[in-house]
């Protein structure tokens, strides 16, 4: 397909495409005309790129993790290491802690959200500034 195409599929922009390219997270074939063709498992390659991205994972990791996630059948690949796993292990836990300080984050806000909504918590608030 086409790059157009894939843009299209998984909502990426063609610029981020090429940029997958450049940082070699997308390997696609070229036409005789020097157009880019992927195969349709591209799809699913940019969706783990843009969870792995969500997940705060920059694109030189990532080129080093891909080629040992998955076999193109989707199973285990027989190149991950003991080492990429401690790697993986430190970028879980990295992200456990985010969403544990996320937790926090929204529970402070329901606090402050449920203080506002009480009847005269504004009015007493502001009259005390005023005085």
């Amino acid at each position: 397909m086409k790059i157009g195409e894939l843009s299209r599929r998984t909502g990426v922009s063609v610029r981020s495409l090429r940029y997958y390219e450049e940082q070699r997270l997308l390997s696609p074939a070229r036409t005789p005309g020097g157009h880019r063709d992927y195969p349709e498992a591209a799809v699913d390659r940019v969706i783990l790129v843009q969870q792995l991205f969500a997940a705060g994972l920059h694109s030189p990791r990532i080129a080093r993790m891909l080629p040992c996630m998955q076999a193109p059948e989707g199973g285990p690949n027989e190149r991950a290491t003991a080492k990429l796993a401690d790697q993986l292990k430190a970028e879980r836990e990295r992200i456990d802690g985010a969403i544990t300080d996320l937790v926090r984050s929204r529970v402070l806000l329901d606090e402050i959200i449920a203080a506002a909504v009480e009847p005269d918590h504004c009015t007493r608030g502001t009259s005390a500034v005023r005085a």
